[in-house]
């Protein structure tokens, strides 16, 4: 292909270009020929492509995002917050703590090993360039139904690409969620979660300041895998047989990005940078621009500088490729040389590609001719913003005044029965089989990881400082009611926090949606936002960044709304958190807080072909006071073990009880028809010794909690009002589900 330059765009106004193609609307191409007097140059018409993209540019939900910053209560916690690689918030003795949580999901589906993995190592860049060693990392996954082919395609893949590339960079994965429902078949959501670590002093951000600064790229060669991938791919929904772009997924290198880590954090030590930005989504495009408005001038950049593993790439193609394991700095020319001898040490490849300027433009030359230039803002920051229509989806009113009929357990022969059915069904049943695949202790600071409520890690291993992350989301509930499903999916997190001992302190979050361009999908959107900035608001915790994933649908069938959300916590002495699970007998069990006829939405309502009824509305100034509970109880080491309710109600928390340690339960309950399954919010069972029962009664007072005893622990049974279900016939149940699907 011919090189097209400024000077040819500039004389040849009317030449024929591939915009929609690219993903560009006609208004969107129009728009890009005003910002620059004429007609964009070929690469200029792939950077803005990529950068304008729904993934990269946020054109559907920044309107709606911005409750966020509007409405979230300012902290002292909070050191960077929305608009950075991450976010950043203070967690005491002088450390800070980074985390946030993405999407790869159509990459996934495509390519499902590659496409995980590549989220994994894209998140996990994304820590690092805030100036933070990445310590752990999550993911919530979703799939189609267990049974289903095209689930037996992709989850194999998607777990050894998550589990492969985290163990190959020695990170552990700490906890996550794997959920079945079949409006995911042919959409898998892969959301991955990274957490890192620093002292405040070195936090660095995207920013290319000073005349005169180098511009560096470092790290992997540029291919040409991933020529729009995540930029284009997550900005567009699949047919019904899915797409043809298998090039268009990254390949990414774990063993690179691991001596890349270590590069990057030597360079950050010795304060050789300006400024930093990973190549994640629309790669050189997304590091130039966003560098360049990030700083206080401009930038010119020598793309036939860029080293290639593929000599044939069109400067186009450079610039729009994904290729994984690359940083871009900007560095002083007096600490270049440094930079390049760490680099070196390293066996990091690296190259000067440009300079910073003190003019207001973003200028790329090839081979000496100039191919881009464009203001840098209008790339990365004043694309086009869409107030989408959007309306109440017609089956809202339909499906919440459906009245839910299941089987009640009330006989010893149905409680059994219940159990056993709810511990084996694939949404409940034991993950070991996956978390089998994923290194949960290298490092050696995991306290605890899945099926824990929460994955914790220690960040000082003198004073035991820790921090706890959960992320949680129940899309039955967002289906129902999108407002509440959103403060639902918050409450679960930051009780998930909770239960652990620690105090949630900040909030991340994945949304993923359908088309944007439906109605009705952008109601479901704009409400769970809405249901999320008022949570949050109320609970005094700010959200720190996150990610929006739109087009997650496979012809008209749109994926439940799945707003995941990630809380982060702080305890102060990890020695002294609170287990899951009690190891001996003679404790007694309570359970804490209402339980109510919770049965829209539930696991059990749908394993029996129901989603219907009325969600349950979200009571946020009781989690808090169960929050205050929970920690206190902590503080005070009440409590020998805690684990909040969920899915699957009181049964599948017994379940998962009495089986981590092999100490049954004997439980008696009043109403076991919606005791057993309900799924009402705010609930945690707690066991407790005798002589503590006195001091949790009195907690639970002061904190207006409502309390029941429910039982005692001990034997080799889980007895459930005279239904004697033996541990060993309750974990065959419970163990076998996953090895009989996928080993």
């Amino acid at each position: 292909m011919a090189l097209d330059t400024v000077a040819i765009a500039k004389a040849n106004p009317d030449t024929n270009q591939p915009y929609a193609e690219l993903g560009l609307k006609g208004d969107e191409y129009t728009r890009i020929k005003e910002i620059l007097g004429r007609r964009p140059t070929s690469s200029e018409l792939a950077m803005y492509s990529v950068m304008w993209s729904e993934h990269c540019s946020y054109k559907s939900s920044k309107v709606h995002l911005k409750q966020f910053g509007d409405k979230v209560v300012k902290t002292d916690a909070l050191l960077v917050g929305i608009g950075e690689n991450a976010g950043v918030v203070d967690v005491g003795q002088g450390y800070a703590v980074t985390f946030k949580i993405e999407s790869h999901n159509h990459p996934s589906f495509i390519e499902p090993y590659q496409g995980a993995a590549t989220g994994v190592g894209g998140i996990v860049r994304d820590i690092l360039t805030m100036g933070a060693r990445p310590i752990a990392v999550m993911d919530p996954l979703r799939f189609g139904p267990a049974d289903a082919a095209d689930t037996r395609r992709v989850l194999p893949g998607i777990i050894a690409g998550v589990g492969g590339y985290g163990n190959c960079l020695g990170l552990p994965n700490i906890g996550g969620e794997v959920v079945f429902d079949e409006t995911y078949i042919g959409n898998p959501l892969v959301n991955a979660l990274c957490v890192g670590v620093m002292k405040h002093s070195d936090i660095k951000l995207a920013k290319a300041a000073g005349a005169g600064n180098l511009v560096v790229l470092y790290g992997a060669k540029t291919g040409g895998d991933g020529i729009g991938g995540v930029s284009v791919l997550a900005s567009e929904t699949f047919d019904a047989t899915g797409p043809a772009k298998r090039p268009a997924v990254q390949v990414g290198d774990p063993f690179v990005e691991k001596v890349l880590i270590e590069c990057s954090l030597e360079i950050f030590a010795e304060d050789l940078v300006v400024g930093i930005q990973d190549l994640g989504g629309a790669g050189l495009s997304c590091a130039t621009s966003e560098l360049a408005s990030g700083g206080s001038g401009g930038m010119k950049v020598e793309l036939d500088r860029v080293l290639l593993r593929d000599a044939t790439l069109s400067p186009e193609e450079i610039l729009m490729s994904e290729s994984q394991e690359r940083m871009c700095a900007i560095v002083e020319p007096k600490h270049i040389a440094r930079f390049l001898e760490i680099c070196k040490k390293w066996d990091v490849t690296v190259t000067v590609i440009g300079e910073v300027t003190d003019g207001e433009r973003l200028e790329i030359t090839w081979h000496g001719e100039l191919i881009v230039d464009v203001p840098p803002r209008t790339v990365a920051h004043e694309g086009p913003v869409y107030n989408r229509p959007l309306a109440k989806p017609e089956y809202i009113d339909r499906v919440n005044a459906e009245v839910i009929n299941v089987p009640r357990p009330e006989t010893a022969e149905q409680i059994k029965e219940t159990v056993l059915k709810l511990a084996a069904t694939p949404n409940l049943a034991d993950k070991s089989w996956v978390t089998a695949q994923y290194d949960r202790y290298v490092q050696g600071n995991t306290i605890q990881s899945q099926p824990d409520d929460s994955g914790m890690v220690r960040i000082d291993e003198k004073t035991n400082l820790g921090v706890a992350i959960a992320t949680d989301a129940n899309a039955n509930w967002s289906y129902l009611n999108p407002y509440e499903g959103a403060k639902l999916a918050l409450a679960e997190a930051a009780r998930n926090i909770a239960t652990a001992g620690a105090k949630p302190l900040a909030v991340t979050n994945c949304l993923n949606f359908g088309s944007p361009e439906d109605p009705g999908v952008m109601w479901q959107f704009a409400e769970s936002v809405r249901g999320l900035a008022d949570g949050c608001l109320e609970m005094g915790l700010p959200v720190t960044g996150g990610n929006v994933s739109f087009y997650n649908q496979t012809g008209a069938v749109a994926i439940l709304p799945t707003p995941v959300i990630g809380v982060l916590g702080v305890i102060d002495d990890v020695r002294t958190r609170t287990p899951m699970s009690f190891d001996r007998a003679e404790l007694q069990l309570f359970l804490l807080g209402d339980t109510n006829d919770d049965i829209a939405g539930s696991e059990w309502a749908y394993m029996h072909g129901q989603r219907g009824g009325k969600a349950p509305i979200a009571d946020l100034q009781r989690e808090m006071r169960l929050i205050n509970l929970l920690v206190a109880g902590r503080t005070s080491q009440i409590f020998t073990a805690a684990h909040d309710l969920s899915q699957g109600g009181l049964s599948a928390t017994l379940t998962e009880m009495v089986l981590r340690h092999n100490v049954g339960a004997i439980i008696d309950i009043e109403k076991p028809g919606t005791t057993l399954i309900s799924e009402s919010p705010g609930r945690v069972v707690v066991a407790v010794d005798p002589t503590k029962s006195a001091a949790l009664l009195a907690l639970a007072a002061k904190e207006n909690i409502a309390i029941t005893k429910i039982g005692t622990t001990g034997g080799s049974s889980l007895i459930i009002n005279g239904a004697d279900i033996s541990l060993t016939e309750l974990r065959k149940a419970h163990t076998e589900t996953f090895p009989k699907l996928f080993g």
